[in-house]
């Protein structure tokens, strides 16, 4: 037998999901100022890749009013660009969205209440459990590239649970070898940040839709989404296309 080919190589790497490796952004002592640029450029990349417009149109608008509003918590929001993008698309289209976005992190919440202050966003540093204790409920509760740094499902999606009156919807990176080549190919582009390293250790660290589906409890379905998507969805009521579960 010859030589691996460099696509066998990839795919060999990215066959078994690589929960050890760590992000250096989530690091305590990373550099500061390549922490901030990463939050700022993480609008341009969900922008690109995170497919959050889709998710909006098919999951999230059909249960907004223009006479009542909904409610929305989106945990982990890391620079705060998603959750001001959902509120800005849903005040376009004349719906009433109140969104709440949290994250643990002092300095996600600083830069994202910062860059963020006039969007009508609350922003609050806070985990899922403390809401949990807080007594709170949403109407939606989403959650955007979290799901792959926790070390386990278990917690966070009990919380998220509570948390929601009926609809969660978690938006992950679904590992697979072209994920890994295209961003790898793609990310240049982002200097002075943590964006191409721990995107390409976002995607070794990341779920196959198979994996995802067996790590989660009873009751939550996954779908795959483009481009290289899980969602993890909770009781969404049949409005979104549940498949590959199965499938890698």
């Amino acid at each position: 037998m010859g030589p691996f080919s460099s696509a066998q190589l990839q795919a060999a790497l990215l066959r078994d999901r690589a929960a050890d490796a760590v992000e250096e952004m989530d690091l305590p002592g990373c550099d500061p100022g390549r922490l901030e640029r990463t939050y700022a450029q993480f609008a341009l990349v969900n922008r690109a890749v995170a497919g959050w417009r889709g998710i909006y149109r098919s999951i999230i608008r059909p249960r907004l009013s223009p006479d009542s509003p909904t409610s929305l918590l989106d945990i982990g929001c890391g620079g705060g660009d998603v959750p001001v993008l959902l509120a800005r698309w849903a005040a376009r289209d004349g719906l009433r969205l109140e969104v709440t976005a949290i994250d643990p992190d002092p300095r996600a919440s600083l830069f994202a209440r910062g860059r963020h202050a006039s969007s009508g966003v609350t922003f609050r540093q806070a985990t899922a459990a403390e809401l949990v204790e807080e007594g709170r409920r949403y109407d939606l509760v989403v959650s955007n590239h979290v799901l792959h740094h926790l070390d386990g499902l278990g917690p966070f999606l009990a919380e998220s649970a509570l948390l929601s009156r009926g609809t969660v919807v978690h938006n992950d990176i679904r590992r697979s070898a072209a994920a890994y080549v295209l961003f790898f190919a793609s990310s240049w582009v982002f200097t002075g940040s943590y964006i191409r390293e721990d995107g390409l250790t976002s995607v070794r660290r990341s779920y196959t839709a198979a994996e995802l589906a067996a790590a989660a409890p009873a009751g939550w379905t996954v779908a795959r989404h483009a481009p290289f998507r899980n969602l993890l969805l909770l009781d969404t009521g049949g409005d979104y296309p549940r498949g590959a579960a199965a499938s890698g």
